[in-house]
């Protein structure tokens, strides 16, 4: 039934309203309306001007790259380091060159794309004992930067051995920590630790043949660590040719590779005694009961030819062009850890037992007592936090029964004797503001 009509205030056409619907705008005191075509037409524009909007505001990686290398020189990466690790001051300075001079090959690229020069790409090859900050200073790196990080354990990918899809998951790994964003992935770092594990078991003279788990792998690296579009099922999903594949180039991805290359300063002592050496450091070797102090100065002249004597094949080295090396923490660097980096354990301890309106406070001497401890179990700074979490476990459990303010106070009995820490009950006014 036909309930009237009116004139489109906009396109002009004559609209007979059967139903609501036929005029959604209309005005029968001043005859202004609008029929349902040109509402129609009015969303859909609006729509598609704030989907134009939105892929336009869109930036690439490369729209950001030149901001990205303004914001993060050398001197500025390894000020932002310091504030989080403690020592290792060569290896900082080695990654902040390495990273800067990485991300200025890709901005090189996309400047001279089309021309038939480029920059080779340099990855890193990261030494030094368990616990001395190796993770650490590339997690902290990868936030700075603001792009992603994934870290692959390179000795479970030796289950295998020459099975190429394996090695493919150190990309995989970074998809996801990319949110799976294929972009942001191409230009992430992918960390190998443990890389020393997929080592020529009997170095240099090895045959292809008799070490195929650890060799095959370092061959299945090659092309990814180069530069090659990686292809990989997704999580969870077995390959077979039907599989649905996600393809990333890896020709700017930064690849690390590191482990704690036990036994590599014995190789390098083994070459200096020779007198093949030319850094100074000459054929006499520190004495035997300064251990740390040797194997730092050891450390920090390892070569190609000592990697390839450890078991590393020449075609990956060649691809691992920086050697960064860490040194030995000792008892007071570990002490400093435990107290002046922003993420320091004792730190993150008080915040959390400040929640309960408590006070922790360490002594000195009870410090000293778990980097000596720390020392003695070979783990470096890994070990830091553990043994503060075993003294403070029962404190922990007990505090949360109360709301009245305390000081907790962790003596050296508690860490050598597993004394009970001392605890003071406060008045509220006394607390801290």
């Amino acid at each position: 039934m036909e309930l009237g009509s009116f004139r489109c205030s906009l396109c002009g056409r004559r609209v007979k309203v059967h139903n609501r619907s036929d005029a959604p705008i209309f005005d029968p005191n001043t005859g202004f309306g609008i029929c349902k075509n040109c509402i129609k037409e009015i969303y859909h524009n609006i729509i598609e001007d704030e989907m134009e909007q939105k892929f336009s505001s869109k930036r690439t990686f490369a729209d950001t790259l030149g901001e990205l290398l303004e914001k993060n020189k050398p001197h500025v990466i390894k000020e932002y380091l310091d504030q989080f690790i403690i020592k290792q001051e060569r290896a900082k300075k080695i990654l902040s060159v390495a990273v800067y001079n990485h991300y200025k090959r890709m901005k090189y690229g996309i400047d001279h794309a089309g021309m038939d020069e480029e920059i080779d790409k340099s990855n890193v090859i990261i030494l030094g004992p368990t616990g001395c900050g190796k993770t650490a200073l590339l997690s902290h790196l990868s936030k700075l930067l603001d792009i992603p990080f994934a870290v692959t354990d390179a000795s479970s990918l030796t289950e295998a051995g020459f099975v190429g899809a394996d090695v493919e998951v150190a990309v995989r790994n970074l998809y996801y920590a990319a949110g799976q964003d294929i972009e942001k992935t191409e230009h992430g770092i992918i960390y190998l630790d443990e890389f020393d594990k997929i080592a020529r078991k009997s170095g240099e003279n090895n045959s292809i043949t008799a070490d195929p788990g650890h060799e095959g792998v370092q061959q299945g690296l090659l092309k990814m660590l180069e530069g090659s579009v990686v292809e990989f099922t997704a999580r969870g999903q077995r390959k077979h040719p039907e599989a649905p594949t996600i393809k990333v180039d890896t020709r700017n991805i930064l690849f690390i590779v590191g482990g704690a290359f036990v036994g590599i300063d014995k190789i390098v002592a083994k070459r200096v005694r020779k007198g093949e050496s030319n850094l100074g450091f000459g054929a006499d070797i520190p004495p035997k009961e300064d251990t740390d102090e040797k194997f730092n100065e050891l450390i920090h002249q390892v070569r190609p030819e000592d990697l390839m004597k450890y078991g590393i094949i020449p075609e990956i080295i060649g691809r691992l062009p920086v050697i960064c090396t860490l040194e030995t923490l000792d008892e007071h660097s570990l002490l400093r850890i435990l107290t002046e980096p922003k993420n320091a354990p004792v730190k993150q301890y008080q915040k959390l037992l400040a929640m309960d309106n408590v006070q922790l406070e360490f002594e000195e001497a009870a410090l000293l007592a778990v980097a000596k401890k720390a020392i003695e179990r070979k783990t470096g700074a890994r070990s830091l936090k553990g043994i503060i979490e075993d003294v403070m476990l029962d404190v922990m459990f007990d505090i949360p029964k109360t709301e009245r303010p305390r000081k907790v106070i962790v003596t050296e009995e508690c860490i050598n004797e597993g004394a009970e820490p001392k605890i003071i009950y406060l008045d509220e006014e006394n607390l801290p503001a």
